[in-house]
This record gives C-alpha cells, sequence and structure tokens, in this order.
C-alpha cells in the first residue's frame, strides 16, 4: 500500500517512520510537510527547510512540501491540504501516516478530513505507552540533544544561531555572519548597514547575553535576548539602534507566533 508520512521532523515521525517500514503491506513512498512560506520555515516546529531538506535526504525518500501563508486562515490551510491529497489520490497513493501517540480530537479531524478522499488513514504509533515507547526509541538509538545541554556545551555556538536567524537570508546573510566572525571593519556601501554587527560594542553586548541567559529552550532564550538587546539599545551607537529598531520587534514576533 503505498503511503506518504506526515513529517513533522521531530522523534515521532522518525519513529513512526521506522515502524511503518517494518509493516508488512505498507510501502512509504514518501514525507510530507507543511512549510510557512513567510518564514520558509517547517510550521510545526518552525525547523529551517534545508534541515527539512537533510532529514527527508538522509531518509532516502522524496519530500512533498505544502507551502502556507502566514497568517493561515484554517480555511487556507484545509484548501492547501485538500488539494495535496486529491492530487496525491490521482497519483496512486493509497494511505497516509501520522505520528500521533493520544491526542484523540487530533485523530478524529485528520480522520474527517481524509474521509471520501480515497485514502486511508494510518497511525503506526497510537496508542503507544510512552514510556515504553521512549524507551524503545533510546534501545533503537535514538539520542536527544537538549537546548540545555547545547547551552552548557556550546553557548557561543547558541548565540550565533540566534544571531544568525535575525540576518536576512541569501548571499547577504552570509556576508554578515562571516564578518561578524571575522571582526571586519571595512566599509563599502554594503558594509556600512553590516559594520555594527562586527564591532566591540555587539559583540559586547552578546557577550553579556551570554552571562545573563537562562537554558530553558530556544524560544526562551530568544525572548531574553530581545529584552537584552532592547534594554541596551538607549546606550548603543545610532547605527546599531538603528538596526535593533528593526530586529527586536521582528525577534519578539516571532517568539509569539511559536509560543
Amino acid at each position: 500500500m503505498k503511503t506518504l508520512l506526515s513529517w513533522s521532523t521531530g522523534k515521532d515521525s522518525a519513529w513512526s517512520l521506522h515502524v511503518l517500514r517494518q509493516m508488512p503491506g505498507i510501502e512509504v513512498a514518501g514525507l510530507f510537510t507543511t512549510v510557512n512560506a513567510a518564514f520558509d520555515r517547517v510550521a510545526m516546529h518552525a525547523v529551517r527547510r534545508k534541515l527539512l531538506e537533510a532529514q527527508a535526504a538522509a531518509a532516502g525518500l522524496p519530500l512533498h512540501v505544502i507551502e502556507i501563508p502566514w497568517p493561515c486562515p484554517n480555511e487556507a490551510y484545509e484548501a492547501r491540504l485538500g488539494a495535496f491529497v486529491a492530487a496525491q489520490k490521482e497519483n496512486g497513493t493509497a494511505a497516509m501516516a501520522f505520528g500521533d501517540l493520544f491526542l484523540e480530537d487530533i485523530r478524529a479531524y485528520r480522520e474527517a478530513k481524509l474521509s471520501g478522499s480515497g485514502i486511508a488513514p494510518v497511525f503506526p504509533l497510537w496508542g503507544r505507552d510512552t514510556s515504553a515507547l521512549a524507551r524503545e526509541m533510546i534501545a533503537g538509538g535514538l539520542k536527544a540533544r537538549s537546548f540545555a545541554d547545547q547551552m552548557a556545551r556550546f553557548p557561543d555556538r547558541v548565540i550565533e544561531q540566534a544571531v544568525w536567524g535575525m540576518l536576512p537570508g541569501g548571499p547577504l546573510g552570509k556576508k554578515m555572519i562571516r564578518h561578524l566572525k571575522e571582526g571586519s571593519y571595512e566599509r563599502n556601501i554594503w558594509q556600512e548597514h553590516i559594520c555594527h554587527l562586527v564591532n566591540d560594542e555587539f559583540l559586547a553586548i552578546l557577550a553579556r547575553a551570554r552571562e545573563e541567559i537562562k537554558p530553558d529552550g530556544y524560544l526562551p532564550m530568544m525572548a531574553q535576548l530581545s529584552e537584552i538587546l532592547e534594554r541596551e539599545r538607549e546606550n548603543c551607537s545610532l547605527l546599531l539602534r538603528r538596526y535593533l529598531d528593526v530586529h527586536v520587534p521582528a525577534m519578539k514576533a516571532w517568539v509569539r507566533i511559536l509560543s
């Protein structure tokens, strides 16, 4: 039975794939994921598209990306998913699998939306005891890296990634992060906007932020960093204040969206 797996990028999706591949009569033919088109991140976990694509490549499966707008009214979400389901039915898909464990309302919603489509819902992990499932995952080789562990081991890298998230995508963003690492003071029409990221003023703020931030998770870290940058704003140079005036509100909005 040709089956597509709903892929959230998390451990339950990964283990669902493992279980499905051992189920007789199931042929996992691909993964499908909703992506927030405005931020180019997975709608469920806000994972960057590049990581999503890397996971699919590692699994050796085609990836079907369903882009949804932001904000995304439920009508728009259901229209995009409905069109995808209809197209996959035409392509011979017989089932869609989901890694849900115990939320009855979520399962009922999925079943209702697939009802009459000709595609059967499959729930390979449904009803499993979560403690036993966790032990099974660990015994099977899954490894977890918590945010607290990453902050304890690589605090500079975590802060760097947070700053990276504030920068524009594409070549300009890469150029900006490269200058941040190198500490370059070269000036030209583009670097006039970039230079404040690489001077001692901004690096000092990040150093102080590292001392204050408590490793309670990625979103709390982003929230704390935005508060620290906002607090430090009044003591910053004009160029850095202009940068913070644009990006701190964006950071706060991002935290609100994902919370």
